[in-house]
């Protein structure tokens, strides 16, 4: 069942109750946080099946699949309250006075706050760890911000019952009213009025190129500008160096295979491209992903829409001049046109170059392998590649070191840089950069997943001369967080022996 759209109205009052909420949010200590946050966690894990049942039927994802991402996004949660704890968020810098130099040196302490409500728009492809309670989500509330999730409409009975957990999670730990909103809406203007009005501060989206570019112009043209956090899908380019591919293209063939068709191709890095070089070699693995994709069976996406758009994009790309069909699955698809048809194609890196449809995401179980004459025009392609969430080189350590310059051309084009595995699937740990330049992401310098995502949504302030005990406790000198500091270039947990003048 899709709602009716929420009325300005309703969005006003939300986002109202949002910016009152903010003023108290921000005044809770981390530890309160953290709180909130595992307990949201506890309230979706005591949702048990239901949600699970309620998530199957609006996205058609199998059951194992939903159980595994319910338990990461409960697992986010908890690392996300981890890292509020902990502070190295918040980067606190102090530089103390020296009052004998001439012209004396002021005490100058920073740290980071939050910047406000912020605006979730819930992703279609993963309805937990990127939607109502997800990633941007968890960040912007250990952050200190307020949340306004926009249910993503094909799961909207998900995002629902999520809702209520955090809502539930907000009143067991006395969070202030308005901390967390949720509003439904499939139309355009929605999402502008989110966007634009004066209360938000900041945006997380996770979806298409043309959804996330809207929103980061409507963001852009305010009066009060603010940063749009979008992640907008990457066609993930998978370089295969010709000593890895010699040694083993029947293996690399059967683990791309499995990593196009992963979950109906339906991730944000799923690999769509695959680049080697003309050869033997070359022809094998063509040969063995084709088998491999021939048996594959067609499974439904998540909704008609999206599994519309998959098929008009892989027919428009098959159409291309130089382009040919490498294999399909041999499996019939359904009469409802729900179910996605896996496919591999190929053509030559001189079409490729020429071409921009071809540099297109497909999404869904689709991957381009792109045949390069040799080295030079595989760094050639590399140099004209978009930026991607994630990049992949198939390689021994003498063809790293043999193709240099290749190497750094892809490394310049990505967030994530994967050597011999498959792009899909994202850790969630501290090291994890799940972002990349332009168009795979608005903003590259940040991270969607992991303790560095909270930095998305706070901003740097400096104390001068403030004396000590009016200062925030995360700069106070005997540090009564225990958080780590940078004092006088140093970092250091341990209370700090000077007078604050």
């Amino acid at each position: 069942m899709i709602p009716k759209d929420s009325s300005i109205e309703e969005i006003n009052k939300a986002m109202e109750n949002s910016w009152q909420a903010f003023h108290l949010f921000r005044k809770k200590s981390l530890n309160q946080r953290a709180d909130f946050l595992r307990a949201i966690a506890g309230e979706i894990e005591a949702t048990g099946s239901k949600l699970i049942h309620i998530a199957m039927q609006e996205t058609n994802l199998a059951e194992g699949r939903l159980k595994n991402e319910k338990a990461r996004t409960i697992f986010q949660l908890k690392n996300f309250a981890d890292a509020c704890e902990k502070g190295n968020w918040l980067e606190a810098r102090i530089d103390t006075a020296f009052p004998e130099r001439n012209p004396p040196k002021p005490d100058i302490r920073k740290m980071n706050v939050p910047v406000g409500p912020v605006v979730v728009f819930g992703a279609s492809n993963f309805p937990f760890a990127y939607s109502t309670a997800g990633g941007d989500t968890a960040s912007a509330f250990a952050a200190g911000c307020p949340v306004v999730v926009k249910a993503h409409p094909a799961h909207y009975q998900t995002s629902l019952m999520v809702a209520g957990a955090i809502l539930e999670a907000a009143r067991k730990t006395d969070m202030p009213e308005g901390v967390f909103a949720h509003i439904a809406g499939a139309s355009f203007e929605v999402g502008k009025t989110l966007v634009t009005h004066p209360h938000t501060k900041a945006v997380g989206f996770t979806g298409s190129f043309a959804g996330g570019k809207q929103l980061f112009d409507w963001a852009s043209q305010r009066q009060e500008p603010i940063p749009v956090f979008a992640e907008m899908g990457s066609v993930n380019p998978v370089f295969l160096l010709p000593e890895k591919l010699a040694a083993g293209a029947k293996d690399i063939a059967a683990m791309y295979a499995a990593s196009v068709t992963l979950s109906v191709g339906q991730f944000c890095t799923n690999p769509g491209l695959i680049i080697g070089m003309e050869g033997e070699a070359l022809q094998q693995f063509l040969h063995d992903l084709g088998k491999a994709i021939q048996k594959t069976e067609p499974e439904k996406m998540l909704h008609i829409g999206i599994a519309g758009a998959y098929a008009e994009r892989r027919e428009a790309a098959l159409m291309q001049e130089n382009v040919h069909l490498v294999a399909e699955s041999v499996h019939p698809v359904d009469q409802a046109g729900i179910k996605a048809l896996p496919t591999v194609a190929t053509v030559n890196a001189k079409t490729f170059l020429a071409n921009p449809l071809l540099h297109k995401e497909v999404f869904g179980p689709y991957s381009l392998v792109i045949r390069c004459a040799d080295g030079n025009e595989m760094l050639e392609v590399a140099r004209h590649l978009e930026g991607q969430l994630t990049a992949t080189i198939m390689a021994t350590e003498a063809d790293v070191r043999n193709n240099n310059e290749l190497v750094e051309a892809i490394k310049n084009i990505c967030g994530r840089l994967i050597l011999n595995g498959v792009p899909t699937g994202v850790e969630v740990c501290d090291a994890m950069q799940h972002g990349g330049p332009y168009p795979a992401t608005t903003d590259s310098r940040f991270t969607a997943v992991g303790a560095d995502a909270i930095r998305r949504f706070v901003r740097p302030v400096a104390f001068q001369n403030w004396p000590d005990s009016l200062l925030p406790d995360e700069l106070k000198n005997n540090n009564p967080l225990g958080i780590w500091r940078m004092v006088d270039g140093e970092w250091i947990n341990r209370e700090l022996k000077v007078e604050n003048g």
